[in-house]
């Protein structure tokens, strides 16, 4: 009997092991990412000067609109943070719940962003007009495509758990990884509202 119980506790282990390796993995996964918007903040802390004679962060932005995108997306991490309570109590309905508001929020940030680019452009403002235009556009840009990765991620985890409702070690990692570069996406989105746009009206 003994047997039979030490293969089981071998396995155990190794899987919690696996999920370590998955996780650290990829906070280096994160730390190039944190390499990648530091260098975008660089390029935008030396051309946010750079109006070639067009309009100024001052003149363009709507802090007003940039607050509202801000607070769906802080609030979108709090939803997660639920979610995760749910995957780690085993309740695939609470964790499929706060995903999709979770995603609603994320999409609505997204919806919100792409409509302050349109208006930008429209106005005569598109990323050509300038370098500051220019770096704005890519720094900005850029967290936007992490957010959308990040949303077909959620989108193939929910299927995941839809199809395998229970709440196994390699779902609770796949949500953890997920939760670690969306609270990332967070922290840079804080760090683009502070620094680009109050910034750049103050």
């Amino acid at each position: 009997m003994s047997q039979k119980t030490i293969p089981v506790a071998h396995y155990g282990a190794h899987d919690n092991h696996g999920s370590s390796d998955t996780v650290f993995g990829f906070w280096l996964y994160l730390m190039t990412d944190c390499v990648l918007f530091a260098s975008l903040f660089a390029v935008f802390a030396v051309m946010s000067h750079q109006f070639a004679g067009g309009p100024s962060g001052k003149d363009l932005f709507d802090i007003g609109g940039v607050a509202v995108e801000t607070a769906a997306l802080l609030l979108s991490s709090i939803t997660y943070g639920f979610a995760m309570l749910g995957a780690r109590r085993g309740k695939s309905a609470a964790v499929l719940g706060w995903l999709a508001v979770t995603f609603v929020l994320g999409l609505a940030f997204l919806f919100l962003e792409m409509r302050e680019f349109t208006h930008l452009i429209a106005e005569g403002a598109g990323p050509s007009r300038s370098a500051f235009l220019s770096s704005f556009f890519t720094l900005v840009g850029t967290h936007g495509l992490h957010v959308t990765v990040g949303l077909v991620w959620m989108v193939v985890l929910a299927v995941q758990i839809v199809r395998s409702p229970e709440m196994s070690e390699r779902q609770l990692t796949r949500l953890t990884c997920l939760s670690l570069f969306w609270h990332f996406l967070d922290i840079v989105w804080i760090c683009v509202f502070s620094f680009v746009y109050l910034g750049s009206v103050l």
